[in-house]
């Protein structure tokens, strides 16, 4: 009986039926409120299907239905890690719009929140992508810094998360008397700080084995699919708006634009692009150190009238984000309302990806790669 079970297995390999399964919405590693459909043949991905649209909230139109001012709170929700970013994109599409200047003093300061944004932003990143490969300290620690960046905020805006701080030609508020100082002793410890918490990571054998040679980006596929940010330049192309189509005082600042070098693994892959972002934040706080040394005396906003009412026409205007390039198109008819507004997020570009890098991989890795493309789901839904 044994010999002809035997046989029966010999000559009649074992086959497995695909299953399907949904990670999310809900699911503790989707960094929001993201469905994935996955088809699987055992631990081994067959196809991912990203399904979005659960927090879709009509941002663009909206935005044709309240003043271009009236607008400004709602950029703060679309990634709202980088309520800052948003708000200044904002605003500069507008001036561009409309012709406004920005004083000397409000573009330093502009550069300032927006760079400390960053850091915020890639903070995040970093913490929740060691916590979902299973590293716990990497957060308490990025955490326990990025509170540093939201006293400052408050301090000069009032708020932690959504900040509605920027305007049209400059800033709502001057920054604090102590701002200045206690920016300058966060930056004095910031480097070693930095390499802390990425010795915790890029020294841990676990971790490296589970981001090295993962879900690799190829230039080409990152191009195609329109990625941009971090994710892009991990995959060796060094985009970057403020050095390639630099806006405020950028063409003022030395920094260096981060690239990937496949250091552990792939050019691409999920260790690049946290090495990335490791790396970006060191330059923001190169940035932010510059602009403290050299910030100008003089006014913050240019005075505008008091119903704004933009000429006709149209404009596209793009900002290097945390996550990427964010692009606000605007069609003006001459009211005190856009008449269409289109926003280019590049969480919703990022999340496009993963279909085509996902085909193969196990599930775990799955997760790895989630976590590194760094996705807000109030972009990629709007």
């Amino acid at each position: 009986m044994s010999q002809s079970i035997n046989q029966v297995l010999e000559f009649s390999p074992l086959k497995t039926d695909g299953m399907t399964i949904n990670m999310g919405p809900q699911h503790p590693s989707t960094h929001g409120v993201l469905r994935l459909i996955v088809t699987t043949d055992g631990e081994f991905i067959e196809s991912v299907e990203p399904v979005v649209g659960y927090l879709h909230r009509c941002k663009e139109k909206i935005g044709e239905n309240v003043t271009y001012a009236q607008f400004m709170p709602y950029t703060d929700r679309l990634d709202y890690l980088a309520g800052m970013n948003n708000n200044w994109a904002w605003a500069m599409a507008v001036e561009k719009l409309a012709g406004i200047k920005v004083p000397e003093r409000a573009e330093y300061i502009r550069v300032i929140m927006g760079e400390l944004n960053r850091i915020a932003s890639h903070l995040v990143a970093i913490g929740t992508y060691g916590l979902d490969l299973g590293a716990w300290s990497p957060l308490v620690y990025a955490f326990n810094e990025r509170e540093k960046i939201m006293d400052l905020f408050e301090k000069t805006c009032g708020a932690r998360l959504t900040y509605n701080y920027y305007r049209f030609g400059g800033v709502s508020k001057d920054l604090p008397d102590e701002f200045r100082e206690e920016c300058g002793k966060l930056l004095a410890g910031f480097d070693s700080f930095l390499d802390e918490i990425d010795t915790l990571l890029s020294e841990n054998y676990i971790f490296i084995k589970r981001t090295a040679n993962v879900g690799v980006f190829s230039a080409k596929l990152a191009l195609d699919y329109g990625l941009t940010g971090p994710n892009l330049r991990a995959s060796g192309v060094p985009r970057d708006l403020r050095r390639v189509a630099p806006y405020s005082i950028y063409d003022r600042l030395q920094f260096d634009v981060i690239v990937g070098h496949g250091t552990k693994g792939i050019l691409g892959d999920c260790w690049d692009r946290y090495d990335c972002r490791i790396k970006e934040m060191r330059q923001s706080a190169r940035i932010v150190r510059q602009c403290l040394k050299d910030l100008p005396e003089g006014e913050i906003k240019t005075k505008l009238p008091a119903v704004f009412r933009p000429p006709k026409g149209h404009v596209f205007f793009a900002a290097e984000n945390p996550k990427g390039e964010l692009g606000f198109y605007i069609v003006s008819d001459g009211s005190t309302k856009p008449a269409r507004l289109h926003i280019r997020g590049p969480s919703f570009h990022s999340v496009s990806i993963l279909p085509a890098v996902s085909h193969g991989v196990m599930i775990a890795d799955l997760v790895a790669i989630l976590g590194s493309i760094d996705i807000v789901l109030g972009e990629v839904d709007r």
